[in-house]
C-alpha cells in the first residue's frame, strides 16, 4: 500500500519505519525540514532503539522518503496516518488545533484523489473527536462525504518510548476503530501480519481505550508508590510485598474485577481499606488514591439511588440482597444503603434474595439486620414472582442465577435497573432496560 505518514515525532517516525520494513511504500510528511532531510538521508530525526536501522534499510530501498508538503506527498495514496500531536490546553482540555490543520490539507488534497482513500488519526484524542470535529473538517476540506468518497479511522498507539519498535511489531493486538466497512478493510490489510490479534471497533471505543489504558497505568503506579510509602513507615519490603501480589494472575494481574457493575461491599474490602487508612494518618501519610477509594464507591452508591429514582415511580422490587451471588452474608453490602435511602423516602419496596432466609440467618448476620435493617424482615419475599409483579422499577443487586433469565418477564410500562450487568439488555423486550454505569 501507499501509506502517508503526516508527523514525523515519535510515533510517526516509528510507524513510517516499522510499516516500510513490511513492504508499504511510505512518505512522511512534517513541517520541519530537519526531520524531512534525516528521513531523505536515512537517518533517524529521533532517539528510539532499533529505529536508525530500519530507517536506513527503508531509505536506501526507496520504501520510506518525507516532504514538507502533504499535497505533494498524497498522489497514489491508500491510507494516510495523521500523528499530529494533542497537547494539553491550559484549562487541560485537548488542543485539536494541530490535527485540525492537517486534516484540512489532508481534505484539500483528498478533491484530486481518483481512488478510496483512508484518513486515519493516531494522535490520542477523547470520544467523539474524529467524528464530530475532525470528520466535518475532512469532509468540507475535500468537498466529499465519509464513508462515501473517503474513508475516516482511529488507530491508537500503544508505543512506549525506548520499546516503541518492539511494542509496534510485539503488540498482544492492534485496534482498528473504523467508520465503515472499506476503512476496516484497508487498515487490516496495512497492519496484516503484524500487530497482534486486529480487533475491528467503533471509533469512539478505540478513542476511549487510550484513556483508559494510560490512566490504569497511572493508577498502578501511583497505587504501588502509595503502598510503597506506607510500607515503608511500617518497616515492610515493599518490592517483596508487591513481587508477591503480582504473583496471583487469577486475581491481582488478571480481568478479574476490571468489569463496570455495582459498589464492592462485603466482609473485606471496606473494612480493610479502612484499617489502611487509618494507619497512614497514624502515620501522617497522605495516601489520596487509597483514601479515595472507599469515597468512590460511596458516589457510584448515590448513583444508582438517582438512577432508580429518576423514573418517579413508588412501588419498587429488589432482587438480590447480598454483596455478592451465593451468600447470605449482608455485611457491608451496599444494596442495602440503596434500599434504606429509598425506604426512608417512602417508596413501597419489596425484596427477594435466593440465598436469604430469615428463619437461618444466625449470630452476626442476625444481630446486623435486627440492629441496622428493621424493615427487612417484614418486606422480604421468599417468592420471586410476588416481587417481580409487585415492582413498577425492578431493581437486579447481584448476579443470583435466579435472575438471568428475568428478561422476557419484564412487563410492559416496568423498568429493569440493572446494576450488576446480570441482564442481556436484548432479553428485555416488553419494558425499559437501563444499566448503572453501562
Amino acid at each position: 500500500m501507499r501509506v502517508v505518514v503526516v508527523g514525523l515525532g515519535y510515533v510517526g517516525s516509528v510507524c513510517s519505519a516499522c510499516l516500510a520494513e513490511r513492504g508499504h511504500d511510505v512518505v512522511g510528511v512534517d513541517t520541519s525540514p530537519w526531520k524531512v532531510e534525516c528521513i531523505r538521508r536515512g537517518e533517524s530525526p529521533i532517539v528510539e532503539k532499533g529505529l536508525p536501522e530500519l530507517i536506513a534499510r527503508a531509505a536506501h530501498a526507496g520504501k520510506l522518503t518525507a516532504t514538507t508538503r502533504i499535497a505533494e506527498a498524497m498522489p497514489g495514496a491508500d491510507i494516510v496516518l495523521v500523528c499530529v500531536g494533542t497537547p494539553s490546553a491550559e484549562d487541560g482540555s485537548l488542543d485539536l488545533s494541530h490535527v485540525k490543520r492537517a486534516c484540512a490539507e489532508v481534505g484539500t488534497a483528498l478533491k484530486d484523489s481518483k481512488q478510496f482513500v483512508t484518513v486515519v488519526m493516531r494522535s490520542t484524542m477523547l470520544p467523539g473527536s474524529v467524528l464530530e470535529e475532525l470528520t466535518p473538517v475532512i469532509e468540507q476540506a475535500a468537498g466529499g462525504k465519509a464513508g462515501r468518497d473517503f474513508g475516516v479511522a482511529y488507530n491508537p498507539e500503544f508505543l512506549r518510548e525506548g520499546t516503541a519498535v518492539e511494542d509496534f511489531f510485539g503488540a498482544e493486538y492492534t485496534i482498528l476503530g473504523a467508520g465503515c466497512e472499506r476503512a476496516a478493510a484497508a487498515l487490516q490489510q496495512l497492519y496484516a501480519g503484524v500487530g497482534g490479534e486486529l480487533i475491528v471497533t467503533p471509533i469512539p471505543t478505540a478513542e476511549m481505550l487510550k484513556y483508559v489504558n494510560n490512566s490504569y497505568h497511572a493508577l498502578k503506579v501511583a497505587f504501588a508508590n502509595e503502598f510503597g510509602r506506607l510500607c515503608k513507615r511500617e518497616g515492610v519490603d515493599s518490592h517483596e510485598v508487591m513481587r508477591l501480589m503480582r504473583r496471583d494472575t487469577k486475581l491481582n494481574l488478571s480481568g478479574a474485577y476490571l468489569s463496570p457493575g455495582f459498589a464492592f461491599g462485603g466482609s473485606c474490602l471496606p473494612k480493610d481499606l479502612r484499617a489502611v487508612n487509618s494507619r497512614a494518618r497514624r502515620h501522617d501519610l497522605e495516601l489520596p488514591v487509597l483514601a479515595g477509594i472507599l469515597e468512590s464507591n460511596e458516589l457510584h452508591v448515590a448513583e444508582a439511588v438517582r438512577l432508580i429514582e429518576r423514573f418517579k415511580k413508588r412501588k419498587l422490587g429488589f432482587l438480590g440482597l447480598s454483596f455478592k451471588a451465593g451468600t447470605d452474608d449482608l455485611r457491608e453490602s451496599p444494596i442495602l444503603r440503596v434500599i434504606g435511602t429509598l425506604v426512608g423516602k417512602g417508596h413501597d419496596v419489596l425484596l427477594h434474595d435466593p440465598s436469604l432466609d430469615m428463619e437461618r440467618v444466625l449470630g452476626a448476620n442476625r444481630r446486623f439486620i435486627e440492629d441496622e435493617l428493621p424493615y427487612l424482615p417484614e418486606r422480604l419475599r421468599s417468592n420471586l414472582e410476588e416481587v417481580l409483579s409487585h415492582g413498577d422499577v425492578v431493581v437486579i443487586g447481584n448476579r443470583s442465577a435466579a435472575y438471568r433469565t428475568l428478561g422476557p418477564r419484564i412487563r410492559a410500562g416496568q423498568v429493569v435497573v440493572d446494576l450488576v450487568a446480570a441482564l442481556d439488555r436484548g432479553s428485555v423486550t416488553a419494558g425499559e432496560y437501563h444499566g448503572l454505569a453501562w
